[in-house]
């Protein structure tokens, strides 16, 4: 997509983390935003940092693991704006849990979400898409939907199943009007860790070898977040790789770093981790911060 000025675009998981850095920087663009999440309090802090820039904005709470509210937001955006030329599937959940303790209504929910709702919101705006001169559908995967670990077997189920939708649908798109990209996040500094459900009978997988097992879940949550690259710096990369029209997206030097190991070594690439992230970690202090100029 050469320009994302008088564009319009639906994002999803927009209340915080990456999805407010995508709209933020897609108003800052020029590009009109439809903003979703089921937190309405954050989506309002999102609105108003779009605001800042002369675009539309309309927000939109919703569950996007509910056929219903898919199909409500659809003719909502579409009452709204008129037109739809980009998409992101963003929103994501996960429970810290082993298979073995997971309750299946945890995994059902999970998988809902992350998965079955990507699909149904590419079903709902596909063939609207479809017919803009120029249009980007955008699925957020992860490095997740690359590589394993324990203890994420649903939110590794519905990541790769995410990866896999992605890549075949762009295989039947291709050469059309519409790009198809799928995203592959390596650590980013979101809240998901500070807001998964854990199930307590479950091994502690959450930086459990850093910082400790009297660490709580709040405190490794914000471990998380502030060590990770600034969300902003990760929407800005996947908006230049679906400028630069790039079917799949590594976000981080260290998701690139954790492709190429299980490639190269698929039966022990976690045990060179420590190696080949440590440094990393260490020295892309620069990439925790924000990207200046945006409102606050």
């Amino acid at each position: 997509m050469k320009s994302f000025l008088n564009k319009t675009a639906v994002i999803t998981g927009a209340g915080s983390g990456m999805g407010r850095y995508l709209a933020v920087l897609l108003a800052k663009a020029g590009c009109n935003v439809a903003i979703c999440d089921t937190n309405e309090e954050a989506l309002a802090e999102t609105s108003k940092m779009v605001n800042h820039y002369n675009v539309a904005c309309s927000t939109h709470i919703v569950d996007i693991g509910d056929k219903e509210e898919i199909d409500a937001l659809y003719k909502e955006v579409i009452q709204r704006h008129k037109t739809v030329d980009l998409l992101f599937n963003n929103a994501g959940i996960t429970v810290l849990s082993n298979f073995e303790n997971m309750p299946e209504k945890d995994w059902d929910r999970v998988i809902n979400v992350n998965f079955h709702g990507v699909v149904s919101l590419t079903r709902k705006f596909l063939s609207h898409l479809s017919e803009r001169p120029e249009a980007a559908l955008v699925n957020t995967s992860s490095i997740f939907g690359m590589i394993t670990v324990p203890n994420q077997s649903v939110y590794h189920a519905a990541k790769f199943a995410v990866r896999g939708f992605t890549e075949s649908i762009a295989k039947e798109f291709k050469g059309t009007n519409l790009q198809i990209h799928a995203v592959h996040p390596g650590h980013i500094g979101t809240n998901i860790l500070a807001s998964a459900k854990r199930e307590e009978s479950s091994p502690d997988l959450s930086l459990v070898n850093i910082v400790g097992k009297n660490v709580s879940q709040e405190e490794q949550g914000k471990i998380f977040r502030e060590n990770g690259m600034h969300p902003s710096r990760a929407a800005q990369i996947i908006l230049e790789g679906v400028k630069a029209k790039k079917s799949r997206i590594l976000v981080g030097l260290d998701a690139k770093i954790m492709d190429l190991s299980q490639r190269l070594t698929p039966n022990h690439y976690q045990k060179l981790w420590p190696f080949l992230l440590l440094p990393l970690f260490v020295f892309r202090r620069h990439l925790r911060r924000p990207i200046s100029g945006l409102p606050k």
